[in-house]
């Protein structure tokens, strides 16, 4: 982490008048928690309120986290008075901003923080850790190098953006996640209420996906599992299918999942996983983006288009 970058950072959040805090479009635990953890630990160490938003949807599951009526629909907020400084958190890639953009673009300093791969960012000053397992992770080391306050509500959103965006722990690549948690029970964080927490889907939602899961299409002899959401289904599921996902990956002899949502008539979401070999270059060729293996991207183009697309690039992985 550059010091001269945090230098950067805490000189701007101290001049600032206004501050704006985002992350992607359609907010995943990450998104939402760091989004919630950075402006909460502006109001405890700098004194000020940041106006964090949001745009898309935010799913049911993560209605429990703390504070979480601290983030407005972006729709909700006066963008006519450009903010001195924005922040931008865990995007990826420019596609995946949304209804944000504007609010970056008018903004006075614009900063990011994230951990994915990003050939094109779109911030002044990129604070980007490409092996951070969160984003929040990367906040949590922000505060410590910093010897920032962090209260009870900002510990518990730092460990919930780390569960969720390590499929509770699945994807954990080194030591550091855990020495993270470590210090965050030590500090008092409850791993078990936060799973608690994040189990409380709608019925509809849990159907939905089960059933998705049971018309899965099986190719290459059983080593791709291939979902397909329709439009109809997409507005009862939690955004990204992370049920289906994850029943996917449990099924022997499966290596790669792929979910496909019709998320409107000409524009397709792709979720992939994979167990074995680093599946983020299927998404890059889609204009997406993520981890080496779980990616994702949003495809203005029909399902079935992206679907034809989706396979070949999986050939190439399989070879």
């Amino acid at each position: 982490m550059n010091t001269n970058d945090i230098e950067i950072l805490v000189g701007k959040i101290q001049s600032a008048k206004n501050i704006l805090i985002a992350g992607h479009k359609n907010p995943d635990g990450d998104s939402l928690c760091s989004v919630l953890a950075l402006g909460r630990l502006i109001k405890l160490n700098f004194g000020k309120d940041a106006v964090c938003v949001y745009d898309g949807n935010i799913p049911d599951m993560l209605d429990g986290v703390p504070i979480r009526d601290d983030i407005r629909y972006i729709g909700h907020v006066d963008l006519t008075t450009p903010f001195d400084l924005a922040i931008i958190l865990d995007y990826g890639s420019v596609n995946n901003i949304g209804g944000v953009m504007p609010a970056l673009e008018s903004a006075g300093f614009v900063i990011e923080i994230d951990h994915h791969k990003n050939d094109a960012p779109v911030a002044n000053l990129c604070i980007n850790e490409i092996n951070a397992a969160a984003v929040g992770e990367i906040i949590f080391n922000i505060s410590n190098k910093l010897n920032w306050v962090r209260d009870d509500e900002t510990n518990e959103l730092i460990a919930t953006s780390i569960i969720t965006d390590t499929g509770n722990f699945k994807y954990v690549r080194n030591g550091n996640v855990f020495r993270i948690i470590a210090e965050l029970v030590d500090a008092g964080v409850n791993i078990e209420s936060i799973f608690n927490s994040l189990n409380n889907k709608p019925r509809r939602t849990v159907l939905t996906e089960a059933g998705v899961v049971s018309r899965t299409e099986f190719l290459y002899r059983g080593r791709v599992a291939l979902a397909t959401i329709d439009a109809q289904d997409y507005k009862k599921i939690d955004g990204r299918g992370n049920l289906i996902l994850m029943l996917l990956g449990q099924i022997k002899g499966v290596e790669y999942v792929i979910v496909l949502k019709r998320q409107k008539e000409n524009q397709t979401g792709v979720s992939l996983r994979s167990k074995s070999r680093p599946i983020d270059s299927v998404a890059m060729a889609l204009g997406g983006g993520g981890h080496p293996y779980a990616a994702g991207a949003v495809v203005r183009e029909k399902l079935d288009v992206v679907r034809a697309k989706v396979i070949e690039l999986i050939k190439e992985i399989l070879k």
